[in-house]
């Protein structure tokens, strides 16, 4: 693991200290990171497997296999979810700021027999803090399956975000890049004046593409 991982890792593992258990709502909130210096885009290729490197790469080929399936299966949700499921809207600030947030999953693309191709969860409860290296980081606080990772800017309407998968009653997230399954990466895009999306194409598991939509809570 190189160093730029190992930091990840143990932010992550220090946001879940304060952030979950009994002190969830109690999580230490830090300044936003300042604005992205020109080499700040190629800071994500430093941390990222080389998969997950692959899987953001391939992103727009996912995406329109993913979403011409969930057409078929579920035409009339699909419309109605709106710009989220869009593979090309993409509006400047795309990372979320710090605070509470209400989360959905969307699930696009059956990747094994007998999963829906079209999959909408309710809305859950997620939380935007800090790292201790100043960028922006998500825990789903809420659900079976609980994604906790760091964004990167990318450019000026793209972030990637990095992460692992919480599942069931575990407390703690695996480190970054110890556990290919439960890697995360992804797309992240502004969509509406107040709205968030994580794209993650070919995740380990159930579709082809995972969303995260995120709005303010309250």
């Amino acid at each position: 693991m190189t160093a730029r991982r190992a930091a990840l890792a143990g932010a992550t593992l220090s946001l879940l200290v304060g952030g979950c258990g009994g002190g969830a709502n109690r999580m230490a909130t830090m300044p936003p990171p300042p604005p992205p210096e020109a080499s700040a885009a190629s800071a994500w290729r430093q941390v990222a497997t080389a998969a997950d490197r692959l899987r953001l790469r391939g992103w727009r080929d996912t995406w329109l296999t993913a979403l011409a399936r969930a057409r078929a299966a579920a035409p009339a949700e699909v419309v109605a979810a709106g710009a989220v499921l869009q593979p090309d809207v993409a509006l400047d600030r795309p990372v979320p700021p710090p605070g509470r947030y209400r989360c959905r999953v969307f699930k696009l693309g059956a990747k094994s027999a007998g999963m829906p191709d079209y999959l909408a969860y309710p809305w859950f409860d997620c939380r935007i803090g800090a790292s201790a290296e100043g960028e922006a980081q998500l825990v789903k606080l809420t659900g079976s399956q609980r994604h906790v990772g760091v964004f990167y800017r990318d450019d000026l309407r793209r972030a990637v975000f990095l992460g692992t998968l919480m599942l069931a009653d575990e407390t703690r997230a695996i480190p970054y890049g110890r556990d290919a399954d439960r890697d995360l990466a992804g797309w992240t895009t502004r969509t509406g004046p107040a709205q968030w999306r994580i794209a993650m194409p070919q995740p380990a598991f159930e579709s082809l593409l995972t969303i995260i939509e995120l709005v303010p809570a309250g």
